[in-house]
């Protein structure tokens, strides 16, 4: 079965920083792409990043650009989502998905890849 397990969400004030992983099992972790995206209380899914693990290209939502950075590990079938600066309005439950297919973070709508597991919450306090 495929399992993707999030981690590393939790309690921050404004300006500060955090590193979400996301651990990929009962996948080909290579020659994939793995997403991020966000979902706040009362609002609609929001595309984070993505990362296509066999060439390492990255792709970011205009509201995280220059503050959080997508990265992968393919030794640990992991992806890492740093995030410095965080804001208010970054607080939400994180979740990372895949899909066995290396151009679709290239198409937008990371919510929608095939697989997702489950959230992490980051709060960030004002």
């Amino acid at each position: 079965d495929v399992q993707l397990q999030a981690s590393g969400g939790g309690l921050v004030q404004a300006g500060g920083s955090l590193i979400l992983s996301c651990k990929v099992s009962g996948f080909t972790f290579a020659d994939s792409s793995i997403g991020w995206f966000r979902q706040a209380p009362g609002k609609e899914r929001e595309g984070v990043a993505c990362f296509c693990t066999s060439d390492s290209r990255t792709y970011y939502a205009d509201s995280v650009k220059g503050r959080f950075t997508i990265s992968g590990d393919n030794a640990l079938n992991t992806v890492f989502l740093q995030m410095n600066n965080l804001k208010s309005e970054d607080t939400a439950v994180y979740y990372c998905t895949a899909e066995g297919d290396p151009t679709r973070c290239s198409w937008g709508r990371w919510y929608e890849l095939d697989f997702r597991g489950e959230g992490t919450l980051v709060t960030v306090s004002s």
